[in-house]
């Protein structure tokens, strides 16, 4: 399998949702190929590891189910899937009678102004193996924003969406996110995380992510 079958660009998978649309079974698989893995990850961040692969199933039941009555590009269409997912990790979280972990008052974030948008660099370069067990470690907003922007795939605006947040919120999430990532990358955790933190670095990572302070 090659790896741009895996990751099509958004012109074909703009495409390929369409020809899913008609019923299109190939283009269906590709256009699964393509979000799964990030649909998973931003689960995880919600649910756990435990029952994210359960959930994930859930929400591709609805994606499949509504997928008639989607209307947009490919972009709409992962900010689209995100929010269906969304809500079913929510609702698998109260079904269970607990809550995501958040460590952090959500609500200052709404009135915190966002002098400019997470360093593009980072966003491209943070990986998603390794990393995803730091991505755990953060407070759940700066999980989620990192999350949508960095493995989803959605500009501030469409996570903004997503979470039910302004803009703003979601960037300055973003970039607390990203900075606390950054120490992680850079070493300041490896004590907590017996030495994880060394295997979580990507070349190039490592560098960029610390570089985003400077932008904040």
């Amino acid at each position: 399998m090659r790896g741009d079958d895996i990751q099509p660009d958004d012109g074909r998978l703009t495409v390929a949702v369409q020809a899913a649309q008609d019923g299109d079974e190939t283009a269906f698989r590709t256009v699964y190929r393509a979000i799964h893995p990030r649909l998973l990850g931003y689960v995880r961040t919600l649910v756990g590891e435990a029952d994210a692969e359960d959930v994930a199933s859930e929400a591709w039941l609805q994606i499949t189910r509504d997928l008639a009555r989607f209307s947009g590009d490919a972009d709409r269409f992962r900010g689209w899937a995100a929010r269906i997912a969304r809500n079913r990790a929510l609702d698998h979280i109260r079904m269970r009678g607990r809550r995501p972990a958040i460590g952090g008052d959500e609500t200052e974030l709404a009135d915190t102004p966002a002098a400019s948008d997470t360093a593009g660099e980072a966003l491209e370069a943070l990986g998603t193996g390794h990393t995803f067990r730091l991505i755990g470690r953060l407070p759940q907003d700066q999980a989620e924003a990192v999350t949508l922007r960095v493995v989803v795939g959605l500009d501030a605006k469409s996570a903004a969406q997503v979470l039910g947040k302004r803009p703003g919120a979601v960037r300055t999430a973003a970039h607390r996110g990203l900075k606390k990532l950054a120490e992680l990358l850079t070493g300041d955790g490896a004590a907590d995380d017996g030495g994880a933190v060394a295997e979580s670095y990507v070349p190039g990572v490592t560098e960029t992510a610390a570089r985003t302070q400077k932008d904040m």
